[in-house]
């Protein structure tokens, strides 16, 4: 697995752990790095970097989500789906050299490990038409 994914995988982890413990950025970063310790530092750092933007713009981010998720509110969303979702648009937000066809592939991949199969079409739809806009902004 290469350091960008493991780093995203780290990234829906601690979102899902500030979403479902209600936590905030801080307090997860102190009890999910006190458990992923050995985690290599350049893993590590990306994953710091996607988790700020995620935390610092969740506002912004879930506006966008939620425009493009056709009849769907964040809170009725599965967990895992939201939280791929919250990771991928704060990478094409914050990440502009990374290209968007390899964003929405990252989050596919992930959402095929962590959540159902019916979750990967919703989740593509979503960041392809998330990625869309903010190639025209």
């Amino acid at each position: 697995m290469g350091t960008r994914r493991k780093s995203r995988e780290l990234v829906l982890q601690m979102l899902f752990q500030a979403d479902m413990g209600r936590q905030t950025p801080e307090e997860v970063r102190r009890t999910f790095w006190r458990e992923h310790h050995s985690i290599e530092k350049d893993v590590r750092g990306f994953a710091e970097d996607l988790f700020q933007t995620a935390t610092d713009r969740t506002t912004e981010i879930d506006g966008l989500i939620e425009r493009h998720a056709e009849h769907w509110r964040m809170d009725r969303m599965a967990t895992v789906d939201r939280n791929v979702l919250r990771s991928a648009v704060a990478e094409l937000m914050s990440f502009p050299t990374t290209p968007r066809a390899v964003v929405i592939n990252e989050a596919l991949e992930i959402a095929r490990k962590f959540s159902s199969p019916e979750s990967v079409n919703f989740i593509n739809g979503v960041l392809d038409s998330v990625g869309r806009e903010l190639e025209k902004a």
